[in-house]
Formats: C-alpha cells, structure tokens, sequence
C-alpha cells in the first residue's frame, strides 16, 4: 500500500476547473492541509503558491501550543489540534495518537514531485507511522464538475487494531457563519434547519442502518443568509447508506471545519495485520448559492456512465390502488386502462408472495404465491408485455416476518444483538444478509423470478430501522457495517447478471437517499407521501442532492391516502411532472374527464421529459409568503420551464413580481403560460399573458372556482436580462394550485427595429 519515495518537502498541489480551484499543502511531508477550496484562484507558481500558503499559517495563541496548528484532511491529534480526529482506533487502549508522513504522492497515476498546477484529477497520497505500525491512502478528487471527494484507507501491520472511526473534514473560511441541514420524519422527509456555525462541533449521526428521513444529508456552510440564488456555500455529503456522520466543527482557536464518514459500531471493525478498512467518499461542493451547489452534485451524477440514459419512463405502481389486494382481473383491467393514457412501465407492489395477504407474515420468502396467483405472474406479465409496457416488482430482500419459512427455517440469520430479538417495527425484523446463507437465499429466489418472468425493474424496498442489529452467527457482534457492504455487493450482483434491469430505492419511502446507494439505484423514492402540497418542499429539497430524473414523483389520487387532503389534478400533475413521473391511482374509479386530463399530463411530459431531466434545477428565493417558483433551465439556455406555485394565502395580494434566474441575458424570449388540461382553481390572469380572460371584464374580486376549462395565451416576449431582474407578475390563484411557464428564445433580439 505505502511506497517508498519519500514527498518533495515543497510539495504544493493546485487542482482547478472554471470555477472551483483547491490548493493543498503537503510540504514536509505532512499530510495534506486544504489552504484553500473555494472561488478560482486563477494560475499559480510555486511561488505564489507558497507565499499564499504562507499567509495562511495561524498565528500560535496564548495558551495553545508552541507551533501553529496545521489541520489536515485527515486532523491528528499529535499536530496540536484538539478538535475531533481523523482517525480514532486503538491496541485495547495503546497506538491510539497517529502522526502520518508522507512517503508517496500520484497525480492520476503520475509520481509527484515537488509543485503541480493540473485541472481537475485526483491525488493519491500515501503515508505511514511507523511506530505504529499503520500505513494511510489518502484520496483527493477534483471532478470536472467542480465536485471534491475525499477518501482513507488504513491498513494495519501490526498486532490487531480496533477502528472506532475513521472521518474526514474540510475546512471553510470565517464568512462561513451559518449552517443548513435537514430534518424530517416518514412522510415528512428532508426539512430544512439553519443554525448558526458557533463554537463547538455540530454533530448528526444516523444510527439508523439506513440513511433515514431526518438525515442531514447535506451539510451546508454559507455566509450569512445564504439562499437559492445567492451567498457563499460550501457543503459536504457522506456517501453511504449504513451509520454514518456529518458534522461542522469551530474550535475555539478558529479552526471551521465540515467533515464526514461511516459511524461504526464497537467492534465493528478491527484489522487483523495486513487487513485494510475504507471510508466512504465523502463529497464537498462549493459555489455562489444552493443551486450551484446542487449543480455540483447533478452534473457529476449525470456524467456517470451508470447514470440512466433513456428516457424515464412513465410509470404506474399499483400500491394505492389495491394494496394487498391482487386479483388478476382487476390489475390486468388497471394495466389496460394505464397503457391507453401512455404509461411505459407497470409495478405490481406487495402481496405476491409466499402467505403475504398482510404485513404480519410472509415477508422474507420469495416465492409466487400459489392463493394469489394460481396461474403465477404469467397472465398480468404477459399482459403487461404485450400493451407495451415493461413490467416491474416490489420486493424488501433486506427484511423478513418471523411468521415466514425463512426465519423458521434459519432464524439464526434474523439480526439480533442478544438472545432476544429486536422490537419489531411494520411487524418485521431484519435479514442478516453478511452471513453467506442468507444472502445466497435471498439472491437466488430473486433471480429464479427474473429468469422466469420478463422483468425489467425492481422496486427496492427497506422499511425499517436496524436496531440492535447484531450477527447472530458471531455471538451478537454488530454488523451494520457489513450489512450495508452486503446490500450493496447484491445489488452490483443482480446489475451484472442482468444488463439493463433498473433498480429503485424505497425506504419507507425516502429513508435511503443518498449518493452511496444510488452507485446501484436509478431512481429513489421521494416519500411515500405523494399528497403534492407536502411533496412540493420534499421535491425541492431532495434535489439539493439528486437531480430531477432520479426523484420518483407520482400523480395520486384526489384524496391523499396519508394526509386526506384533497387537491385538484392540477396541482397533483403540475408538481409531480418534475421528477420522474408515476402514478399511484385506482385509475378505475376516475371520471372520463380525470382520465383525458390525466392522459394530458402524460403526454405533456413525455414531450417535455428531455428538458426537465437534462436542465439546471433553479429555485427562487423570492417571493416567498406562500408562494413557491422553482424550474429547469436547458443546458444551452435556449428553453427553459418554471412553476409558479400557490401553497397558501399570500399576505400581500397581488403577489410581487417573480423572477427567472439561469436564462441568457443577451437572448429574447417567449413566456407562454402552458395550461394543461384544465386551468387552476381561483385563476385571475395578468395582463401580460394576452387573450380575452386579461380583458378589463375579468373581475378579480370573484375568481373562478375550481378548475375551469384551459385557454391558450400568447404570453408576451422579453428579454433575458429583463427577466432576470425586472420579473414578471404572477397570475392570482387559489392556494394549492400551480400554473407552468414555458420559456423559449424567440427569434426577436432587443436591437430589432420597432
């Protein structure tokens, strides 16, 4: 692992794109400090370099140690830092204080020696203590677009070594003064909180085996105020799906650090010589505002040559239409009416399996059940198939029902840290899928499905906590860690056997959202809430980490099944079109004029689909005050769509101006109000839309209520600059309700001649 070249003592490394440049510090041998992430600093020398990173050496305090204090990525205790380490392990107690050197260093490959200036790439730095025997890759990653990760792998060459953590941090500038992150409950996921960045360490640690709706998920620093569109932000993200840390850290000297990584359990990990334990990647964006910051994570995750590719297909999922209740007749008369309005995939959820008629018993046996399906899948499949759709399957491999042949048969493969088992949550415990039987059973019942019936998509499902999740086959020994390598070592295994299958992560709904299962998934699911007021905060912040086209988004029916709260079709369409569009509807028990709206919808979206899920995500700051603007911008800027969304009475009526962001200033463009199937309740148009509803007649003291039949408007022409920063006003609307604006270039240019 360590090589033997020893660094250049004037080792200085500036990584860059256009807009994201990182300068790091390895000079005697130390391991890397970041002298500076953040806003380009433009070409260096050594020289320059060195005089920076000069400048930025701390002045030794009154009462500290004798020498300035020199974080690195990797923060050692034996450098006078006394903030959270880096790595935190021990011999029972003993070899527990680290003090790396450097002995080699790679630039994407190529030895470095001494001064390097390169665009983006990754450095590889290796190191050891020797005098305790450990030896240290650090990697550090400038990705094209603007993304940071980071990584360390120690490996152990003495007598056994117990590793308690194993976390790395980057630091943020003083103007960093305020912290994001989020909180959330099932149904309720991914809620923004502020707080300030204060002396202390601000900590949250998922314990949950899961990422868990109230994830931090990403933890932002910014200056003061900071929102969509404007202030300084800095950001990290721990990419993995078990225990795991985020944490921002002011230490009294001044020292402001973001860090991450897995949170082990006692005893999870101990190396035995020669062994070797990796950390996640943990990832870091930096730019002017949330949406840039977002942009980071999205055009990486685009740029991946796992990233979906063909165009999302609209999909329909049966859960809210039948639950548990599978008759055939009834789910082939639901994919029949579902592929007239042009739905591409189908999902049948729970309930085919084994004794599974409810979710007290079955779960864990994954077998065709003969009461269900006396013909097997074969009559809906084919069905299916032969309508044009590609048919999916809801499975949770991860779980089982004691009431089940599986844990009866082997119930030393049910998760447990003592002789009891866990409490049960959703009446489940968990499958132990590190011990080899367990997982062999669990891959081989679903590939004895996917051989026997075409399928091409697996809803992934995970509905509980791991609590006291210990491997029973060990005495108990905690083994979330290993669970978390195993789920994802089965879903890498399923992909390569077979080409093409797409997977998508359900955890209670959003549970499991983040960039360390989505290396395996092509979609999350963004709650199992789909009422759209509650979906519209959910989807806007779930995309602060995943761009549109991964957010599984469903149009539900009139009355939500987990808020009761009854909205339009309108308001459900408009925000579920920007994600990957579904629905989760008893299509059976909607009116012809539901159903030719609804087929709009789709339409609408497949003709749309390309720009929503290839454009910058934008969301607007102003006006707040129960008013929502959020949109995608194309790529080349030609085109862009927006919603402008009601979610409550505003104070101030007429509601303000709203601004686009992301469009080309020097560009004209066309603003047309694009009303699909029917126009929202309470619609009051603004003179600018054109067309006889803006006429002097139109009385706003008495909108109309509930949806009205759709109007065509011209809308009206102005340039980019224009609205960028002069805006546009709004229509009126009645609360929960939306109305989509299409944006395209118009052929007109501001020095056209009147």
């Amino acid at each position: 692992m360590v090589t033997t070249q020893p660094a250049h003592p004037d080792t200085l490394v500036h990584l860059h794109t256009a807009e994201v440049s990182v300068l790091l510090d390895l000079r005697g041998g130390r391991l890397p400090a970041v002298v500076h992430w953040g806003a380009p600093l433009g070409p260096q020398t050594l020289r320059l370099a060195t005089n920076l990173a000069d400048a930025a050496v701390p002045l030794i305090g009154p009462n500290t140690v004798d020498e300035a204090v020199r974080v690195s990525v990797l923060p050692e205790h034996a450098t006078g830092f006394v903030g959270r380490p880096g790595l935190a392990g021990s011999r029972a107690g003993r070899d527990w204080s680290t003090r790396f050197l450097t002995t080699g260093l790679t630039l994407d490959g190529t030895p470095v020696d001494g001064w390097r200036e390169d665009g983006p790439g990754a450095l590889v730095v290796e190191a050891t203590d020797g005098e305790l025997g450990l030896e240290l890759r650090l990697t550090i990653e400038l990705l094209p677009a603007g993304l940071l990760r980071c990584r360390a792998a120690v490996r152990n060459q003495g007598a056994a070594y117990a590793v308690d953590g194993l976390t790395l941090a980057l630091p943020v500038p003083s103007r960093a003064t305020e912290l994001l992150d989020f909180a959330g409950r099932w149904g309720h996921e991914r809620v923004p909180q502020r707080a300030p960045f204060g002396v202390g360490t601000h900590l949250r640690e998922g314990r949950k085996g899961r990422t868990g709706p109230e994830a931090a998920t990403v933890l932002h620093a910014g200056t003061s105020g900071f929102g969509f569109g404007h202030g300084e932000v800095w950001a990290v993200h721990t990419a993995w799906s078990g225990n795991h840390v985020h944490y921002a850290e002011l230490t009294f000297d001044g020292h402001r650090l973001l860090g991450g990584g897995e949170l082990l359990l006692p005893g999870e990990v101990t190396l035995a010589t020669g062994e070797i334990y990796e950390s996640p990647w943990l990832y870091a964006a930096y730019g002017n505002g949330l949406d840039v910051v977002a942009g980071r994570f999205h055009d990486y995750l685009r740029s991946r040559p796992t990233h979906p590719a063909t165009p999302r297909p609209v999909t329909l999922n049966v859960w809210e239409a039948v639950y548990f209740d599978h008759d055939a007749g009834r789910l082939i008369d639901l994919a029949e009416r579902a592929a007239a309005l042009g739905v591409e995939r189908y999902v049948l959820d729970d309930g085919w399996f084994g004794s599974r008629r409810d979710d007290h018993r079955g779960l864990g046996d994954w077998v065709v059940s003969n009461e269900a399906w006396p013909d097997g899948l074969h009559p809906l499949v084919d069905r299916v198939n032969a309508l044009g759709m590609e048919f999916g399957l809801w499975f949770e491999p991860e779980m089982v029902n004691e009431d089940s042949d599986v844990a009866r048969a082997h119930p030393e493969w049910i998760m447990a840290a003592r002789e009891d088992l866990p409490v049960r949550s959703r009446h489940q415990q968990v499958l132990d899928l590190a011990v080899p039987g367990a997982y062999d059973h669990v891959l081989d019942q679903i590939l004895a499905i996917l051989k026997e019936y075409r399928i091409g998509y697996l809803k992934w499902d995970h509905n509980r906590d791991l609590i006291e999740s210990g491997d029973r086959t060990a005495g108990g020994r905690a083994a979330v860690h290993a669970q978390t390598l195993a789920i994802y070592r089965l879903l890498a295994e399923l992909k390569e056997r077979h080409p093409g299958l797409e997977i998508e992560s359900c955890s209670s709904g959003g549970a499991r959202v983040d960039l360390g299962i989505i290396d395996h998934a092509d979609r999350v699911w963004v709650s199992d809430c789909i009422d759209p007021l509650e979906r519209q905060a959910m989807m806007r912040w779930t995309e602060q980490l995943l761009p549109p086209e991964l957010l599984g988004s469903h149009i539900a029916s009139g009355r939500s099944h987990t808020t009761g709260r009854t909205h339009d079709l309108n308001f459900r369409a408009a925000t579920a079109v920007f994600g990957h569009l579904g629905i989760e509807w008893d299509l059976a028990d909607a009116s012809e004029r539901a159903l030719a709206e609804l087929g709009a919808w789709i339409s609408f979206y497949k003709t749309h689909r390309g720009l929503l899920h290839s454009g910058a995500v934008v969301r607007i700051d102003e006006p707040g005050d129960g008013v929502l603007v959020h949109g995608v911008v194309a790529p080349d800027r030609a085109a862009a769509l927006f919603a402008f969304v009601a979610v409550a009475h505003p104070l101030q009526d007429p509601a303000p101006r709203i601004v686009l962001r992301g469009l080309d200033a020097d560009r004209c463009y066309r603003v047309v109000p694009e009303l699909v199937g029917s126009a929202p309740s309470g619609l009051v148009a603004p003179p600018w839309w054109g067309g006889p509803a803006c006429s002097a007649e139109a009385n706003p003291s008495h909108p109309p209520r509930g949806p009205q039949p759709a109007v065509e408007y011209p809308g009206t022409v102005v340039t980019g600059a224009a609205l960028m920063s002069v805006g546009l006003q709004p229509p009126r609307l009645h609360p929960d309700q939306a109305v989509l604006l299409r944006v395209d270039t118009h052929p007109e240019s501001a020095s056209t001649p009147q």
